[in-house]
């Protein structure tokens, strides 16, 4: 089944809306204490990963319960982040691939780097639509194929802010990565091969989050280098911003340089390919090749 414009910018509405309510949803508990649990069942291997609290299962509930009307009338599959995959996005045209809130560890220590990511993917892995909601900023990012991006309802271009230094994006587990300094050293070697006047090195967001000020704030760059281990982010980390990106003519592919695997059959995690955001596909290529 072929999903028209119109009905992609329907079905974008609806995201819009399931997203700002769950984000509302969201920051009514940000003065509250939340009891934070693990996962029993993740297979991820960092902390951001295996814990889970109360907030984002209600809201989840709450994206599930306003999209349930899309899913039944075009018979779409679901992917979420707090329920079993059912592989049916491996059957249908289409499915919904909900991060109903991405970046936990931040909510739970009551800093900014938090959101509720929303995405339409086609069976092949092609990103439709891409919907993210900050709830600290009240900020509201949207993307439809072919319709370009939006924050807030304005037309997005992004714009390369010249003289600056490179902007590198970590996430809020990062402070604990065994290999931090040299890679710091090594993103900082690019930048100076580069040209760029220094490496600005940014840490506590969610991975969605972070994705987002790649777009608004370059020349910047947010990557996770393929790994063995499981991790890396899940699909629904990088869906999104993988549309945002797509329709603001930036670079949101795996580190070799290929299309986000976003459909990937045998996992839902994204650790053996890696992903990297970036301003340019050169600046990518400089990533790639290292310090």
């Amino acid at each position: 089944m072929t999903l028209t414009e119109p009905q992609l910018q329907e079905l974008a509405d609806e995201a819009c809306r399931a997203a700002t309510e769950a984000g509302a949803l969201i920051a009514s508990y940000r003065d509250r204490k939340v009891a934070v649990r693990e996962k029993t069942d993740s297979a991820g291997s960092g902390l951001a990963s295996q814990v889970v609290t109360e907030v984002d299962e209600r809201s989840e509930e709450l994206i599930l319960r306003l999209l349930a009307p899309t899913i039944e009338h075009h018979d779409l599959a679901v992917l979420t982040e707090e329920r079993e995959d059912d592989r049916q996005r491996l059957a249908k045209d289409h499915f919904w691939c909900i991060d109903p809130l991405d970046g936990t560890l931040p909510f739970t220590r009551g800093i900014p780097g938090y959101s509720v990511a929303i995405a339409l993917v086609r069976r092949d892995g092609r990103t439709l639509i891409g919907v993210v909601f900050d709830p600290v900023e009240q900020r509201l990012y949207r993307a439809v194929a072919g319709g370009g991006v939006e924050i807030d309802g304005a037309r997005f271009q992004p714009a390369m802010r010249a003289g600056g230094p490179l902007k590198f994006f970590c996430d809020c587990t990062f402070p604990m990565h065994p290999g931090r300094e040299e890679l710091i050293r090594e993103v900082g070697a690019v930048a100076e091969r580069e040209g760029f006047p220094g490496l600005e090195v940014i840490e506590g967001a969610g991975g969605v989050l972070n994705a987002c000020h790649v777009l608004t704030a370059g020349p910047a760059c947010y990557f996770k280098k393929p790994k063995l281990a499981s991790g890396g982010g899940s699909l629904w980390d990088f869906a999104a911003t993988a549309c945002l990106f797509e329709e603001a003519g930036l670079h949101a592919r795996d580190f070799a340089g290929r299309p986000l695997d976003l459909n990937r059959p045998d996992s839902t995690f994204m650790n053996h390919r890696g992903v990297c955001f970036a301003s340019t596909p050169e600046l990518a290529a400089a990533l790639r090749a290292g310090g």
